[in-house]
Parts: C-alpha cells; structure tokens; sequence
C-alpha cells in the first residue's frame, strides 16, 4: 500500500505503458518491438475494461512466473530514496517529527541524506515529505509556511485542525483517511484529541530550504512595548510568556 503525492494543480495526467501501447497502430509497434510473428503477434493483444494500472488481472499468478527487484548498491539510488522511519527525530513539546528535507548546507545530514537532500533541489516543484505525530492532547501549535504549500493525509487517531486567514477562522475534526491541505501562507495549528497519538504524513510543495514561522517565535520576536499598543495591556504583562528552550 502506497501513498501518493503529485505536484500539480491541475487535473493529474498519466499515460500507461499499456495505454501508449493500444495508441499506437499496430504497423507501427510491430516495427518498433520487432515480435515474432509480427503485425499478428501485435493483434493478439487485448485492451481491458479496466484500468491495469490499478485493478490487477484475477489469474495474475498465472501469468507471472517469476517477479524479483534487485536493490541497486549504486549510490546514485540514494538520490531517490530516502529511509523516512529510520531517520532522526525531532521532538517538541506535544510530539515528534520526521523529516525527509532539504536543507542548503546540508548541516547534520548523513552522506544518503546528503545525495538525497540535493536531488530535491535539482527538480522543480519538488515535495518535501515528512511525519508528524502528536500525543494525546498535544498540539501542534500555529505556524505558517513561507515557501510551500502543506497536505496531509492521517494515518491514525483523530485531531483537530484550525486554519487561520485574515478576519476568518476554520476548525474542523480530522480522522483516519482525511486529508488536509494548507495553502503557502496560511497559519494552521493540529492538535490530538484522542487517546492515541494522531500521526499524519505531509508534503511540502518546496524545492528549497522550508521556511517556518511558529507563534511563539513571531509572538517573542515582537518588541513588548508594540504587543502593549495591539494588545492595550501593561508592557510588563507581556513578560508572563514563557520564552521556549532552545
């Protein structure tokens, strides 16, 4: 089972092996192929109803004999893969994340992560994917991306979500199979509400570094005296947020 995400926004487009095949006249990939047999051999071929690409035939056994992928110990693999759960965790308070990322100077990368980090920036449009999980009543707390679009899928437990815009709030409850998508920009928050850690997979629609702004860090990076005339509260009431550990 698979989880897919594509960078586009507009409809999605695919072309089959199976379906370029039965585009294509059957003189012509009769040339192409060379079969034995020929134009004949090319004629025995018959399009199915279904999509092959996702309903697999019934008598599939019967057909394939043999199937074996060989894991390739060339390095230049690691451009393309990337071993999600096996790599370091960052916690904060409320839960852990992990993340499969591009970074500029590839500072506390390991050499696969590396390789892996630079092919991210080599291709446009690219995504970053990460997982978040979240204890029971933790909180993912408010935050926005600079530079990417964020979507989600969950995986287990169920949260609550909240997305903030300008003059506008939107909360709603997420569960098992729900997906989430926050636009480039939009303050989103997550939090756990059931006995079980809520964990998500998400996508970033970034090819570079994925630039973060938490609450607390806007919240601490404003001079106390301006939180006092937005707020109408005494300047030293400001000094009762705790500033987080870093």
């Amino acid at each position: 089972l698979f989880l897919l995400f594509f960078t586009t926004h507009e409809e999605l487009q695919t072309l089959d092996v199976d379906d370029a095949f039965f585009s294509t006249p059957e003189d012509i990939a009769a040339r192409a192929l060379k079969p034995q047999g020929g134009v004949s051999f090319i004629r025995t071929f018959k399009k199915q109803e279904e999509d092959q690409a996702i309903n697999l035939p019934a008598n599939l056994n019967e057909l394939v004999k043999n199937a074996t992928y060989v894991q390739s110990p060339d390095n230049l693999v690691w451009q393309f893969f990337y071993d999600l759960k096996g790599s370091a965790e960052y916690p904060f308070p409320g839960g852990v994340f992990q993340w499969a990322r591009y970074r500029i100077n590839g500072t506390g990368l390991n050499d696969k992560e590396k390789i892996f980090s630079e092919s991210l920036n080599k291709h446009e449009n690219t995504l970053t994917l990460a997982t978040l999980r979240i204890v029971s009543n933790g909180l993912g707390q408010p935050h926005f991306h600079f530079n990417a679009n964020e979507m989600g899928y969950v995986i287990s437990g169920c949260g609550q979500v909240g997305v903030i815009l300008s003059g506008v709030t939107s909360n709603f409850n997420i569960g098992i199979g729900d997906v989430i998508f926050f636009p480039v920009g939009t303050q989103h928050y997550i939090k756990s509400v059931c006995d079980e850690d809520l964990l998500l997979i998400l996508a970033y629609s970034t090819g570079n570094q994925l630039e973060t702004l938490r609450m607390n860090d806007y919240f601490h990076g404003t001079a106390d005296h301006i939180l006092a005339q937005l707020f109408f509260k005494d300047q030293e009431e400001f000094k009762k947020f705790p500033r987080a550990v870093k």
